[in-house]
């Protein structure tokens, strides 16, 4: 037997699997192992700064800004792809930006934390 480790959608399984030889007669239904709780992908916001969260779930196609940076308000942070379409996440307000909680192909879930703005 090998033990595996799966993760589909983020969520991470062990599995258990046996090679046979093709001639076993019924397959014996094994239950399918508990989910792991998800642990947190990335930290909280930064003290005093603002959290700029995913409004939708999708996959990061491109981060144009970096730790440091000045942005203004309308500047465009993290590109959110959702349901085959490019969503443009921008800045609410002018600011530096505190933290990048994503990186490009990562796939987030509806309020994950993309930037923090202070």
């Amino acid at each position: 037997m090998k033990n595996l480790k799966i993760t589909v959608n983020g969520v991470t399984y062990d599995v258990q699997v046996e090679e046979t030889d093709g001639t076993s007669s019924a397959p014996t239904p094994a239950p399918a192992p508990a989910p792991k709780a998800a642990a947190p992908k990335k930290a909280a916001p930064t003290a005093g700064g603002e959290p700029v969260n995913s409004p939708m779930p999708g996959t990061i196609l491109n981060v144009p800004v970096k730790v440091g940076q000045t942005v203004k308000a309308g500047d465009v942070l993290v590109v959110l792809e959702a349901m085959k379409m490019e969503n443009e996440i921008k800045a609410a307000k002018d600011g530096t930006v505190l933290s990048v909680a994503v990186s490009k192909g990562e796939s987030v879930d509806t309020g994950a934390l993309l930037v923090t703005i202070g």
